[in-house]
């Protein structure tokens, strides 16, 4: 008897599961229910804002086709909610009142946007429904809204200054609306970057076309729009931005009610071990923006200090690779032992045989656009004068932490390394995109900088000295879906000749989107070096 997954959710994460799992259904080895709140199949969420200001298509951000998945044999349900779930009868309660089985339960309900309690602003947290001129720009329908906005030289404000919240006021604003950024710090991206990067990286956005509103706290809204819609942000000073739009880029929290509703163990995801178990539920996963990895075992050491889910999709698709090699295990043992008393215990042997996912490393933030780089990792409070920070690392033997800083701000330069025994632990880099390239190269290797780290500068320098980390072939040029150059350069010369080629033949470029100029330069270098063969 073949095993019944069912999968909750169906995101970015949920479609390369399904795309792993792909095989198994097949050859009649699993049976698969695909479970979708929205019309949609699995879509590049990432990659939102981009549709709303016209520089993507809704077909190139499409990641699954529901046609093609049920002529395979998958069970695609769109436009349906779970109401509840009923772990006693192993079964899904869904709002059409169907109750499908499953023998596994993989939930990728991902994440919702943060709303903000804000006067003029009080959706239900569970369902919101925003009023008019105001978006999280989070599914498809959001896109439309901006992309009427922008099209519309209108003028967009966006709440908060994490990094979906720059990239699209970046968008927005080269594209030609009027684009306000309010963040409530002394300068955007203040949980990942330091005070001296802050501040680079605003005058930098401003340098671009966005006008930047720091330090200040959001009060309530304005619905004075002919419509009734949206017309200005209230500050606590008593001011006020006007606007046509207001996007909430206020962060995310992941979706869990529906594993509390049926019991299981969350903090600020749903919590499973290294195997992606549910804790105390062996039949029950989770993957992506919704699970934490944090082990029952109170003697874990990677589990002592892991954080919740990354909200990043680089580790979720990892997740979903893995999950899906360990379902088809379980899925391979069960059927070898189906006529056996013991053929679930013979199933969980053989997948527990498994190497557990290894723990995810601190992730790399990166914006691009158009005059204007940054990349951030690790920790990077530091400055070079807390000599007391500095030397309380110093303990059990280990060397003290050495900060290396240079900062043009005329220029929107800026450069901070921070190491530890000569191996980076925290960097910073902004109007610098060779050097950064160099060094998140060194960072994810965690190889040892150079002695002289002016070196690393002299890659942005006049004399264009080519960054070794863009002229290793087999560097890492996705980290999302962890493609490497050499893999890009195959698929052209195999015959891939655009971005949106080489992302169908390799999944490069499919998540962030921050590598399209990478593959780019890699097609170009490919047909350059061609014609002048």
């Amino acid at each position: 008897m073949s095993e019944q997954i069912v999968i909750v959710g169906f995101g970015p994460v949920a479609a390369r599961l399904i795309d792993e799992l792909l095989p198994a259904v097949r050859s009649g080895l699993a049976r698969l229910t695909v479970i979708g709140e929205e019309a949609d199949a699995a879509y590049n969420r990432v990659l939102v804002a981009d549709l709303g200001v016209g520089r993507t298509t809704a077909a190139a951000l499409a990641l699954s086709d529901a046609a093609a998945l049920i002529a395979d044999g998958v069970d695609v349900r769109l436009g349906v909610r779970v109401r509840r779930v009923d772990r006693a009868r192993q079964q899904v309660i869904l709002t059409d009142g169907t109750t499908p089985h499953y023998d596994r339960l993989v939930f990728a309900t991902g994440s919702r946007p943060v709303i903000p309690n804000l006067t003029g602003l009080n959706p239900d947290p569970a369902h919101p429904v925003l009023p008019a001129g105001v978006t999280a720009l989070r599914d498809l329908r959001d896109a439309e809204v901006l992309r009427q906005a922008v099209s519309g030289g209108k003028r967009v404000v966006v709440l908060g200054g994490g990094v979906l919240g720059l990239e699209t006021a970046l968008a927005a604003a080269e594209e030609g609306a009027t684009v306000t950024v309010v963040h409530n710090g002394a300068h955007p991206l203040g949980r990942n970057i330091d005070r001296g990067g802050g501040a680079v990286l605003a005058a930098s956005l401003r340098n671009c076309g966005v006008r930047m509103a720091g330090n200040a706290r959001s009060t309530g809204l304005e619905h004075n729009a002919p419509d009734g819609g949206f017309s200005a942000l209230l500050l606590d000073d008593g001011s006020a931005i006007d606007g046509d739009l207001l996007v909430l880029s206020c962060g995310v929290r992941p979706r869990v009610e529906l594993a509390e509703g049926c019991g299981l163990s969350t903090a600020t995801g749903i919590l499973v071990d290294h195997k992606l178990r549910a804790h105390h539920e062996a039949h029950i996963f989770a993957i992506g923006d919704c699970a934490e990895v944090r082990c029952p075992d109170p003697s874990c050491s990677e589990c002592r200090t892991a954080g919740g889910p990354s909200g990043l999709v680089g580790p979720g698709w990892r997740q979903a690779e893995w999950l899906a090699e360990y379902l088809t295990l379980l899925a391979e043992g069960s059927a070898a032992a189906s006529g056996e008393g013991s053929g679930e215990a013979a199933a969980a042997d053989l997948a527990d045989s498994l190497p557990e996912l290894p723990m995810e490393k601190p992730g790399v933030i990166v914006l691009k656009a158009r005059g204007l780089n940054m990349a951030v990792a690790g920790d990077n409070a530091a400055e070079p004068w807390d000599d007391e920070i500095l030397t309380a690392g110093a303990v059990n033997g280990r060397p003290r932490l050495q900060i290396a800083q240079w900062a043009d701000p005329e220029h929107g330069r800026y450069v901070k390394m921070t190491t530890r025994g000569g191996v980076l632990e925290g960097l910073v880099a902004v109007g610098m995109p060779r050097t950064a390239a160099e060094l998140v190269s060194l960072f994810e290797r965690g190889d040892e900088l150079p002695a002289d780290r002016s070196l690393l500068l002299r890659l942005d320098g006049p004399d264009q000295l080519a960054a070794p980390g863009n002229s290793d072939p087999a560097r890492t040029v996705c980290r999302c879906a962890g493609v490497s150059g050499t893999k890009i350069q195959d698929a052209v010369v195999d015959g891939c000749s655009t971005v949106a080629e080489v992302s169908g033949a390799t999944r490069a470029g499919t998540g962030c989107g921050g590598c399209h100029s990478d593959i780019k330069d890699i097609i170009e270098k490919y047909f350059q070096a061609a014609a002048a063969a």
